[in-house]
């Protein structure tokens, strides 16, 4: 059985591919389309089947799959195992089916839900429509492969699940290079990249299945004591799921109604956001989440809260320093990714803006992939959910509340007698107050989860925290001192040309991290420490002492 540091090495090295693979993408995307109304009206229409996505698949389906299908592998028989594996695709398959009919059917009725300002601009309102009979399919085909590779992962396979979204990736950069070029509406190319990738993607799943047995064909399975198990413990997540995507849908639409480009500033400061989250924060609630079920299912306490302790101590490790990076290099980042053709100086200035926001709020959102497992491993689905809805909820009353300020703090730079809707339209830089609040709910998700963690007596720090700490807390200041000497040097990266950024940027880059590194191991730290927790975390160092 392989460690749990292990296991995050396999599913972050292709994680990190794929993420590099994104920051490709979105590199050619801006040069390609820039910021305009075709890519907000992508951004419309992606968001809708990733909308449904989190709603049925990776937000509440595989919370509540990937416990139940571990207490199945660990007590059950192979022959139960692959019928709950088909009763359960089956099912979930059924039901997308019939949503990803109704999407397509009414993909003009969704659109102007999701952006009610294209009701005015029937121009817009029909690409988005006509993106979504596109990307709407890409709901079911990303749904069953989730289920496939929740299913690989309780089995310790976590590499071929974390690089199936290189060919989202590739197609998406093959849609915008090859196929916009031949198109009357070049943006379109995009809407088919999507739609292949999500038949690829589910493809590419079969031959690991059939190598454990578990590729069998989809059957209903509505009757089926686990499938009943996995929807009674997905309603709660299902509804946490609900407002948190309803929380998404209030963004966009608050979105459409600021200044033009807005939905496209806030999308690539999530891709840049979704960097370390994905290859890190998303990684070890993966890799953790099959651990902490095995320990229930085992009744091994102590395994539990060593691999939650392994777990927090490296989502610590890896947020704090990325958070200072993105926060000091936000604006050297752009313009050497997408600072070229039609993505100007100005985009930069924006995205810049909402980046350094958000990455505020990354360790918050890192460890939430940590603490939520340690529930959703006990198949307590319902806690999470409802401190979830807490945040989301004062997610929506953060967003206005910030809106109001910024509007008041600006209220000089406006024309006299504009209406509200005419003042969101007219000033840049409102976007801001979406990140904001981004930021002040996940710290407050967090901050609720840990209470109640701790209430319950479900973990207990282990000796050591103080010293680690403030290891970390030196080691990023030295770090942070490096970069804005480095920013000294170099304050204006626009002016140079491509390699110039590049080559700075890497020096940049690696200076802070090999900075940060020396630092920590300078006041003691060695990474043997985290592969030995995480090998306790297991219970294999424990059960290599006993031999």
């Amino acid at each position: 059985m392989p460690s749990l540091l292990r296991s995050l090495a396999s599913f972050s090295g292709p994680t990190f591919l794929s993420r590099i693979l994104g920051l490709v993408r979105e590199m050619v995307l801006a040069w390609t389309f820039g910021a305009s109304t075709a890519t907000d009206a992508f951004a419309v229409a992606f968001r809708i089947p990733n909308f449904f996505r989190r709603l049925f698949a990776e937000g509440s389906f595989s919370l509540a799959f990937v416990p139940v299908f571990t207490e199945y592998k660990l007590t059950r028989e192979q022959a139960e195992l692959r019928e709950l594996i088909a009763r359960t695709a089956g099912t979930l398959g059924a039901v997308l089916l019939v949503v990803t009919a109704l999407g397509m059917l009414f993909a003009p009725q969704i659109g102007q839900l999701f952006s009610p300002s294209s009701a005015a601009d029937p121009v817009k309102a029909g690409l988005i429509a006509d993106l979504l009979r596109l990307t709407f399919p890409f709901l079911l085909f990303v749904s069953l492969t989730a289920l496939a590779g929740g299913a690989l992962n309780t089995f310790g396979r976590f590499a071929l699940p974390a690089a199936t979204p290189l060919i989202l990736n590739l197609c998406m950069i093959a849609g915008a290079w090859l196929l916009a070029p031949r198109l009357e509406v070049p943006i379109l190319a995009l809407g088919y990249a999507v739609l292949l990738a999500g038949v690829l993607q589910l493809l590419l799943q079969f031959p690991a299945l059939r190598q454990l047995d578990l590729l069998v064909w989809p059957r209903w399975g509505g009757a089926h004591a686990g499938v009943r198990r996995v929807m009674w413990l997905m309603l709660p997540t299902l509804f946490g799921s609900s407002v948190a995507q309803v929380n998404l849908l209030l963004d966009t639409v608050i979105a459409a109604y600021l200044v033009e480009g807005s939905q496209t500033w806030l999308s690539y400061t999530d891709r840049l956001v979704e960097f370390p989250l994905g290859l890190f924060g998303v990684a070890l609630g993966t890799v953790i989440l099959p651990a902490l079920s095995r320990h229930h299912v085992s009744t091994d306490v102590q395994g539990y809260m060593r691999a939650l302790d392994w777990g927090l101590r490296l989502a610590l490790l890896i947020a704090l320093p990325a958070m200072l990076g993105l926060a000091l290099l936000a604006t050297p980042i752009l313009a050497t990714l997408f600072q070229y053709g039609a993505f100007g100086a100005f985009d930069t200035r924006m995205v810049a803006m909402a980046l350094m926001t958000v990455s505020a709020g990354l360790p918050a959102f890192i460890l939430i992939k940590v603490v939520a497992p340690a529930f959703y491993a006990r198949q307590d689905t319902a806690t999470p959910v409802k401190i979830g809805i807490i945040a989301m909820v004062s997610n929506m009353a953060f967003n206005f509340g910030f809106l109001a300020l910024l509007l008041w703090w600006r209220a000089d730079e406006f024309e006299p007698g504009l209406g509200v809707f005419q003042r969101l339209a007219a000033l840049p830089g409102l976007h801001l107050a979406l990140s904001l609040a981004s930021v002040c709910s996940g710290w407050l998700n967090l901050v609720l989860l840990w209470r109640v963690l701790r209430a319950r007596g479900l973990y207990q720090p282990l000796p050591g925290w103080g010293r680690h700490l403030l290891r970390l807390s030196l080691a990023c200041l030295a770090m942070a001192a490096a970069l804005l000497a480095g920013r000294e040097l170099w304050p204006d990266f626009g002016d140079y040309g491509a390699l110039g950024r590049v080559w700075r940027l890497s020096a940049l880059v690696g200076g802070g991290a090999v900075v940060f590194a020396l630092a920590m191991l300078a006041l003691g730290f060695r990474p043997r420490d985290m592969a030995e927790s995480g090998d306790s975390g297991l219970g294999i160092r424990d059960s290599s002492k006993a031999d």
